[in-house]
């Protein structure tokens, strides 16, 4: 692996939640109160699971010098809990690369306060021709 793989640290807060769900239309209060959160068993206010997934989808970006995006796919785990003070941290990283024809395979790996958020997140871009 090479620096051009280097791990993505993206910043949360709560007024990006909110930013997010003027953006999306997703307004469920879980994004936003702390109450209706724990009123269904989260631990507090989380972030949209496409918002996260939209940050790996930049960091893939970012990493292939925009190359096609064929495959982004993954599990959502646990959630991205975002503190009313201050912001949660969620950290892209490429865990293996493997070439194919014409493509690359990326596994990766995000995580949140040390705990992966999402299960087996992975990409596949198609490289540019030479």
């Amino acid at each position: 692996m090479t620096d051009a793989y280097e791990p993505r640290v993206f910043t949360l807060t709560r007024a990006d939640l909110a930013a997010y769900a003027e953006a999306s239309g997703d307004h469920n209060p879980i994004h936003r109160s702390d109450e209706v959160a724990a009123a269904v068993g989260l631990p507090g206010v989380i972030a949209h699971g496409m918002l996260t997934m939209g940050l790996v989808a930049g960091a893939v970006h970012d990493w292939t010098d925009g190359a096609e995006v064929l495959e982004l796919a993954t599990k959502f785990t646990s959630p991205v809990v975002v503190p009313p003070e201050g912001a949660a941290e969620v950290t892209v990283a490429v865990r293996s690369v493997k070439p194919g024809d014409g493509t690359l395979a990326l596994a990766l790996e995000v995580t949140c306060a040390g705990q992966r958020v999402l299960g087996n997140p992975r990409a596949v871009v198609r490289l540019p021709q030479s």
